[in-house]
């Protein structure tokens, strides 16, 4: 192998291990690797500034804004009370709720790391206090915090398709993603069912239907967030960055004029969470932009295609080697780093077995999702562990139903194209 090579990945994950910042990893790995070929400083410097001089990467922060908006702004609390009027009244109904509001929200944050905080902090002290145990509240939490990554919006498939050369359609993206995030929770709920029937767990009172009526009167108007946001997308009235603002302003109004459960004086505090968020987003985008160029330079993407393709002809052994790749890479990496420098290695290999750019981006995401919940870097679990005040090796133990039907689902997207193309086709061609 090169010794630039050895010197690029090997500096990386030695760093990774004594647990230098991500961003600081990727950044100073590839400027030891740029100062041994004998490249200049400013070179790295220009492909960092590269990476995060994209018009598309606007529509990050406006969607982590309105995410916070809506987290901090009372959403959470209401998509709980609707999910409950939908399904609440099935044995072990609050794990039901749990996952169908992180559905919704997930619609909303396109966080998974936001979901578990807005909605775990309400949920899993609920179920507690209903009887359910700990470990099994902090698993459905997580887990079906998942799905915020793959239902639009997801800033995460934003930069895929920027890692992709952006020549991918954002908004067939969002479409793609809407179908697994779907059956995910669907998926969720049949094993969370079935161990509430085991462990005998309580159902909940069933909601009057004038109550019920108000509760989703009061929720749709959040809701309606993800709709402006798909729907302008999709039909072609603005585009991911101008939805993503549109759906900013949106959050902020209905949060301080219509729903009133903060005061406007606390929208300085959302912007300074917001701007720290956002802070770490653009650090990792622009030092993984610069590592993935310096793999590039260094003919690392050919070099890995031409060996996964040396090792079978057989497109199912291939995929499932990619998978088993992105679960590993996704237990080790975060999210943002892993798709701006996975993407340009593995998107060739799947193209070249004849996987679609859309399906792939779902299976990516699923993939790297499940690494969120994976120790040593899953800072999902670590959230979860924390509000639920739980020791994190006891929870992974307890995970591994659920880390199955995530594993299933990833297997699912990879071999049946048409649950991730069949509405993108659909709506637009």
């Amino acid at each position: 192998m090169d010794p630039a090579v050895i010197i690029l990945l090997g500096s990386f994950l030695f760093m990774l291990f004594i647990r230098i910042p991500i961003a600081f990893s990727l950044g100073l790995s590839t400027m030891f690797t740029a100062f041994y070929v004998g490249l200049p400083p400013m070179v790295v410097m220009q492909q960092m500034v590269k990476g995060i001089n994209s018009f598309s990467l606007m529509a990050i922060p406006f969607f982590i804004i309105a995410g916070e908006i809506m987290g901090q702004g009372g959403i959470s609390d209401r998509l709980i009370k609707f999910s409950n009027v939908i399904i609440g009244w099935m044995r072990g109904g609050l794990a039901m709720v749990n996952i169908l509001a992180s559905m919704f929200f997930g619609g909303i944050s396109g966080s998974s790391v936001a979901d578990v905080s807005s909605i775990g902090s309400i949920m899993i002290p609920m179920m507690e206090q209903k009887g359910f145990d700990k470990d099994y509240s902090i698993n459905v939490t997580i887990t079906s915090s998942v799905q915020g990554i793959i239902i639009p919006p997801s800033h995460n498939m934003i930069i895929y398709s920027l890692a992709a050369g952006g020549g991918i359609s954002v908004a067939k993206l969002f479409l793609g993603g809407i179908v697994p995030g779907v059956l995910l929770g669907i998926a969720l709920m049949i094993l969370s069912y079935a161990i509430a029937v085991k462990r005998d767990y309580p159902r909940e009172e069933t909601v009057s239907f004038k109550e019920a009526l108000r509760i989703t009167r009061d929720s749709v108007l959040g809701l309606l967030t993800a709709v402006i946001i798909i729907g302008g997308v999709t039909t072609g009235i603005f585009t991911a960055t101008e939805s993503a603002a549109i759906a900013a302003v949106y959050a902020f109004i209905i949060t301080f004029f219509v729903y009133k459960d903060i005061p406007i004086s606390r929208f300085v505090d959302i912007l300074r969470s917001s701007l720290s968020t956002l802070a770490m987003v653009v650090a990792i985008i622009a030092t993984s932009s610069a590592f993935a160029w310096m793999m590039s330079y260094l003919q690392v993407p050919g070099m890995i295609t031409d060996a996964l393709l040396n090792l079978s002809n057989n497109p199912i052994i291939i995929m499932l080697l990619v998978n088993l790749i992105l679960l590993f890479l996704g237990t080790i990496m975060d999210m943002a780093p892993l798709i701006l420098i996975a993407t340009p290695i593995l998107l060739p290999v799947v193209k070249s077995i004849g996987m679609d750019p859309i399906t792939f981006g779902v299976v990516m995401m699923l993939n790297l999702g499940v690494g969120l919940l994976t120790p040593p870097v899953g800072s999902t679990l670590f959230v979860g562990c924390s509000i639920g005040n739980a020791p994190i090796e006891k929870i992974a133990k307890s995970l591994m139903p659920f880390y199955a039907v995530l594993v299933i689902m990833v297997l699912l997207l990879s071999f049946v194209p048409a649950l991730t193309l069949w509405l993108p086709n659909f709506l637009m061609g």
